[in-house]
């Protein structure tokens, strides 16, 4: 007889704790097995389908020797971990690890997404969408620097360009509207004129035919002087550099304009210091630049004036300054920065003739700075305009 014959079929013996309480739960994972290794109760069950069956104890099972009088009757078997014998239990047992450690890693890459799309994409469509803008034709579109350090210098760069754009963009409408006020005036006189003449107005002698050539030569002056800009603008002027003293190119140009500063009573002088060093430069432009600033200073001077060239040594390098200043009004110091813009004036209200086209003093800076040399205007503490060049 065997250990069957302990307790009657189909009931369930009371495993029970240290303290006497009944576990049921332990007596559901525990199988009763023969002296042969078969399974006579299964959780409690004696007619389950490894009932009569070998079983087999895993490496994790607890396995209890049953014995009568030191012979071996049965085992009791208790399983610590479900068998494959409940699969869904089993199966939910994986899958729930799985589960939630996808759900936290979802959540994370989630974050990191919305993270890098604020830092990192979003600057990033904001600089593609503002240059689609500029492309088109929107030279106003800037973009809001933001996002990590590259973004932020991409950005910068891009404002910067758009605002250049911007700004050669206005300078060529301003340009194109300045020419074209410019021809307007002694293309009017022309016109005039020579309607009057072929209508009879005017009789065709020479007391109505200067005037038209005087017009002509200003036309001639303009487009000689917009070429020569452009041509320094594009440094595709070409200069013809050699040691030269501009102290002569100073005691040159003012014989040259002597007898238009003695119609209008100005004193013209030259001083040269004596340590003065000789410099690099293409003769004829830069007696160009000498003469710019003697007209402009003998235009606006005062009758009775002043005009004053002065050449110096600028600093122990070898550097030389020509400055040329005079006793006028001088300048607003608001209007200082335009004077070398092109075709600007200081007095609208002038006519030509005394105000010139504008570009003489942008000229002169084209010239000056395509030499290596910078060139600036200040007013003076007493009284009237210095403009100085350095080569």
């Amino acid at each position: 007889m065997g250990v069957e014959a302990l307790w009657p079929e189909n009931s369930a013996p009371p495993l029970r704790h240290a303290e006497g309480d009944f576990d049921r739960n332990l007596w559901d994972r525990a199988l009763l097995l023969d002296e042969t290794g078969r399974v006579l109760i299964d959780k409690g069950r004696a007619r389950t389908a490894l009932v009569g069956q070998p079983y087999t104890a895993g490496n994790l099972d607890l396995s209890f020797p049953l014995r009568v009088n030191g012979t071996q009757v049965g085992t009791l078997v208790v399983q610590t971990q479900r068998t494959p014998t409940s699969p869904p239990f089993f199966f939910l047992g994986l899958a729930a690890p799985v589960v939630v450690i996808s759900f936290f890693t979802g959540v994370l890459t989630l974050l990191i997404g919305l993270l890098l799309m604020r830092r990192v994409v979003t600057p990033l469509a904001d600089v593609i969408a503002a240059a689609h803008s500029v492309a088109a034709g929107d030279l106003s579109t800037r973009v809001q620097v933001r996002g990590p350090g590259d973004l932020r210098s991409l950005s910068d760069s891009f404002n910067r360009m758009a605002s250049a754009l911007e700004g050669s963009d206005r300078e060529r409408r301003d340009l194109l509207a300045d020419i074209a006020h410019e021809l307007r005036t002694p293309l009017t006189v022309i016109r005039g004129r020579l309607e009057g003449i072929v209508d009879g107005v005017y009789s065709a002698d020479e007391a109505h035919v200067a005037p038209v050539l005087e017009e002509t030569y200003v036309l001639e002056r303009l487009v000689e002087d917009l070429r020569l800009l452009t041509l320094a603008e594009s440094r595709q002027l070409h200069f013809d550099r050699q040691l030269i003293d501009l102290g002569e190119l100073a005691e040159r140009a003012a014989d040259l304009f002597g007898a238009e500063a003695e119609e209008k009573s100005i004193h013209l002088s030259v001083r040269v210091d004596a340590d003065a060093p000789t410099v690099v430069a293409d003769p004829q432009r830069v007696g160009q630049v000498i003469g710019n600033l003697l007209s402009n200073a003998l235009r606006y001077g005062p009758q009775d004036g002043e005009v004053a060239i002065n050449v110096r040594r600028a600093d122990s390098s070898g550097r030389v300054a020509l400055a040329v200043r005079d006793n006028g009004p001088g300048v607003p110091e608001a209007d200082l920065p335009k004077l070398f813009d092109r075709f600007w004036r200081g007095e609208k209200s002038r006519g030509r003739a005394a105000g010139g086209a504008g570009l003489g003093l942008a000229i002169a800076r084209q010239l000056i700075e395509a030499q290596g040399g910078a060139i600036a205007a200040a007013n003076l503490p007493g009284g009237g305009l210095e403009i100085s060049f350095v080569l």
